[in-house]
């Protein structure tokens, strides 16, 4: 008796997408991704902006305001204890595990909180950037100053900074967004998206030296 071919029982599956694609449409596809990363600032989209931006920022917040509140716990926890130390090796292993206890709680509390502020503000800054970039219609360090600007004027604005303390902070944001900008464009630039001010001076730079040109022939 002779046994079934295995072969002959199998169907063949879905033909892959990816397979069926010409040269032609990789090549289009593979064009039409290098054209939406290189023109997105540091070569991430948006979305991948944002994820970074905040997730990066809540780092930063939790890694400082855990060390700031762990710090400021463990002077509390001295000073609210300094009318009752302990006398005996029992009552300072207490003291120092009730301490130690309450500066890692403060620490974490104190983290998770800045942290989240740090984001919130982080993902304000970078959509207000987005908006500015629809908005002029380019990618540029203009966008950046006055999403770094807004930025900082809102956070003013909550805190009821007086009118000093505001305007030392638009100055750091003028500063940081000033820095954060060039910076984005330097990169862009580097990947071949240069900014249009760039163009613009080099343009009339240009323009310059050839109405110079025209001039000397005609004298």
């Amino acid at each position: 008796m002779a046994t079934p071919n295995p072969k002959s029982d199998t169907q063949p599956g879905p033909p892959d997408e990816a397979t069926d694609w010409t040269p032609t449409q990789k090549a289009a596809l593979s064009a039409s991704r290098t054209a939406r990363t290189t023109d997105a600032r540091l070569s991430l989209p948006p979305p991948h902006r944002l994820l970074l931006g905040t997730s990066t920022a809540f780092l930063v917040g939790l890694t400082l305001g855990g060390s700031h509140g762990f710090g400021s716990a463990g002077l509390r926890f001295r000073a609210e204890n300094a009318h009752r130390l302990p006398k005996e090796p029992t009552g300072w292993y207490l003291y120092h595990k009730s301490k130690n206890y309450r500066m890692m709680l403060e620490g974490v509390k104190e983290g998770v909180r800045m942290g989240a502020r740090v984001a919130v503000w982080t993902g304000l800054f970078l959509g207000t950037e987005e908006v500015w970039d629809g908005v002029l219609g380019r990618r540029e360090v203009g966008s950046t100053v006055v999403a770094s600007l807004t930025v900082a004027g809102g956070f003013s604005l909550w805190n009821r900074f007086p009118m000093a303390t505001a305007a030392r902070t638009a100055r750091t944001g003028l500063a940081i967004g000033l820095a954060y900008g060039l910076a984005q464009d330097a990169v862009g630039a580097l990947r071949g998206r240069r900014p249009g001010y760039v163009d613009f001076v080099m343009g009339r730079g240009y323009g310059g030296r050839e109405r110079g040109r025209e001039g000397e022939r005609t004298m």
